[in-house]
């Protein structure tokens, strides 16, 4: 089961409100965390998160005290739940008000009286941080954005319920395809009139959704729009963890291995998943770190994947064969 992927923009953001790097004892309790999360184990794997942050002097990454809410919403602890998500929305000014109203992790909590007034307090947020941007274009990627995660977020409970391969996955991925296609005309629009636009213009969500909606297009799109990511990055109007991504996205599309490792493959006949080919995986983590982007082994967890370097090189060969005609 994939954990819930926040944008880009407030993991780093979280990451620079604690002014502080993560302690070693931090990073296992969350990989503990994510492990115990992808069997389900979701009460543990809350007091996993709680350890790491008690380790951390009761802070920790937006994302993972996010991922704790889930945590403790799915095991049915609705007070823990609710403490986690109220900390996030007061203290790290939460805002992504579209992507905590349509996740599923949290639907034990809709009917609990303390959802509305949490969810005003995220919209507030969302409106204080809005105040003096291009109103027209936030409310265009707000829609935008709405379209882009809203079918992707039902993909896990349709595969659980039906399998990888059912027909009502199919027909789920053709609407997603559909309103991709849809996402994609108003995107190059706004790209190609005012260049990448950055957060001080659109806020931080709507600087998500262009890096969104770019990464899930075809490969020609992709590289038209790359080498403007990489100057907006260059001019502060774009997350290097985001550009991180695309590069990734767009090095195996092209036939070359990726370089930090985002993107993961899974094997049609065992089903288990795997890193695509990674260039200098001795050495991932040191250019991951670079870019804002958590150590692999602790991403790859929600994937169930173990990172064994030694391993990995001496698989390599074997993964980029899979990805050969």
């Amino acid at each position: 089961m994939k954990k819930t992927i926040l944008s880009a923009a407030s993991i780093i953001a979280s990451f620079l409100a604690l002014g502080q790097s993560l302690s070693k004892k931090y990073v296992a309790f969350v990989k503990q965390a994510d492990s115990l999360y992808s069997i389900k184990d979701f009460k543990n794997s809350a007091l996993r998160y709680t350890a790491a942050f008690k380790s951390n002097k009761w802070t920790g990454l937006l994302v993972d005290q996010y991922n704790a809410a889930c945590s403790w919403a799915l095991a049915n602890e609705p007070d823990s739940a609710f403490f986690r998500l109220n900390s996030i929305a007061g203290i790290l000014n939460f805002s992504d008000i579209s992507h905590i109203s349509n996740d599923p992790n949290l639907k034990t909590l809709y009917t609990d009286n303390r959802w509305k007034p949490l969810l005003e307090k995220i919209r507030l947020n969302k409106h204080n941080a809005e105040s003096g941007l291009n109103k027209p274009l936030v409310t265009l990627l707000d829609s935008i954005y709405d379209q882009d995660q809203k079918y992707r977020l039902q993909i896990d409970s349709i595969t659980k319920k039906n399998g990888w391969d059912s027909k009502e996955l199919n027909e789920h991925w053709k609407i997603i395809n559909q309103m991709d296609s849809i996402n994609l005309i108003q995107v190059k629009s706004i790209l190609d009139v005012n260049g990448w636009l950055g957060e001080d213009e659109i806020g931080s969500q709507g600087n998500s959704t262009l890096f969104l909606v770019i990464q899930h297009a075809d490969q020609t799109t992709q590289e038209k729009y790359l080498p403007m990511m990489r100057t907006a990055v260059k001019n502060g109007k774009a997350d290097a963890n985001s550009l991180a991504l695309l590069e990734d996205r767009v090095a195996l599309r092209q036939g070359k291995r990726q370089i930090y490792g985002s993107q993961i493959g899974q094997d049609p006949n065992t089903k288990l998943y795997y890193v695509l080919p990674l260039e200098d995986p001795d050495n991932v983590d040191k250019r991951r770190f670079e870019v804002g982007l958590q150590p692999l082994l602790q991403y790859i967890a929600q994937w169930q994947i173990k990172w064994d370097v030694k391993k990995y090189k001496k698989d390599l060969p074997k993964f980029e064969k899979k990805l050969k005609p």
